[in-house]
């Protein structure tokens, strides 16, 4: 379970309307939801992703450490590279997941979802045994989100010097990645900027710098992005969110979980996986994460859970799921969606969903890669 949320006070608070859940301490938009996605998409703004959390670890053994103890490889990287990186259970479930950047031959940078920095340190520490490491929590710094770096996107706001910028070329497959589906259509990507977060409260912030974070999660639903708040329970295995795209590195072998990664792979299927829906948008209600997900109408049987959801400037309103893998990739499919209450009892209303695959069944296409034991 992830640890309550940091008090994170808005770089900009004239306006903004905050989040729910984990975005509770970040706005979820400025008033104006689709203008800000549009100027995010041209690349003219950035998203206060104050929410996320900066783990550091330093020392002269931390990037072979943290290649024995996660699924990724980054011994060896160089310095300024990028990377996704995740810690498994003994049985494969995904546990923890954070993006990398390596900032010195003997330091990198973790960032995480809200919430999730305390409980990988917790798993990082009782790991470290005589490896010579240092974990520092890095609330001097703040992330910003945008379709490049903050610097470019802003460039005459006077942003500081970065600490770290993480950029991955999504959907491009990572060494040793494995694709579990298509690839998304004209994906946007996604670039973590991270700066001093003194300095940034100190800029002249205006509402047309900024976009809110219901414009970084459409993008990120678009482009088949999980996130660890919203698409991971305790269930999930890297499979069925496509993580061993860009998350699992299924060669180097030596980290927690690694036999259920390479006998799901090779011999097995992921019991469910990962969708994009496409909404109905004619009754202007919005889905929210957790509504059910079944098959034909609102009497079918349930296959899913809504787990993102988004209202598109481009696409409309738009979900990530999470379905029984077989459940028929053209089947009919209709998601619940809360509207509010009569007489006192919660009403539901039933928007039906066309899917856009991201995890295939493994009758719609082989993977290429063999994982090693």
């Amino acid at each position: 379970m992830s640890d309550p949320v940091r008090d994170v006070r808005p770089l900009l608070g004239t306006g903004a309307v905050l989040g729910e859940g984990p975005d509770a301490t970040v706005p979820v938009h400025y008033g104006s939801p689709l203008r800000e996605q549009r100027r995010l998409l041209e690349r003219a703004a950035v998203v206060d992703l104050g929410q996320f959390e900066v783990l550091e670890v330093r020392g002269a053994d931390a990037r072979s450490w943290m290649t024995t103890v996660t699924t990724q490889v980054l011994a060896g990287t160089p310095v300024g590279s990028s990377s996704s990186l995740a810690v498994l259970s003994p049985q494969g479930r995904v546990e923890h997941m954070a993006s990398a950047v390596v900032i010195e031959d003997e330091a990198l940078l973790l960032v995480l979802d809200a919430g999730a920095r305390a409980g990988l340190r917790r798993y990082l520490e009782m790991m470290r045994f005589a490896a010579r490491v240092e974990l520092i929590d890095r609330d001097d710094l703040r992330v910003l989100g945008a379709l490049a770096p903050a610097t470019q996107v802003l460039p005459a706001l006077g942003l500081p010097e970065p600490v770290a910028v993480w950029s991955e070329p999504w959907p491009q497959l990572a060494p040793g990645g494995v694709a579990y589906g298509p690839d998304p259509e004209d994906p946007e990507g996604a670039v973590l900027t991270v700066l001093d977060a003194a300095a940034l409260q100190q800029l002249d912030w205006r509402p047309e710098h900024l976009a809110g974070m219901s414009s970084w999660e459409a993008v990120r639903i678009a482009d088949h992005r999980a996130r660890h708040t919203r698409e991971v329970d305790e269930r999930t295995i890297p499979h069925e969110l496509d993580l061993l795209r860009t998350t699992v590195h299924t060669t180097k072998g030596c980290y927690r979980g690694q036999e259920t990664v390479a006998k799901v792979l090779n011999l097995g299927q992921p019991p469910r996986r990962l969708v994009m829906l496409h909404l109905d948008g004619s009754q202007d209600i919005p889905a929210a994460p957790g509504g059910e997900v079944r098959l034909g109408d609102s009497s079918g049987k349930v296959v899913g859970t809504v787990t993102s959801a988004a209202l598109h400037a481009d696409l409309g309103p738009i979900a990530l799921a999470v379905v029984r893998r077989a459940v028929p990739l053209d089947a009919a499919l209709v998601v619940q969606v809360p509207a509010g209450e009569i007489d006192g009892e919660p009403h539901w209303v039933w928007l039906d969903a066309t899917q856009e695959p991201i995890v295939l069944p493994r009758d719609h296409g082989e993977r290429p890669v063999t994982a090693k034991l």
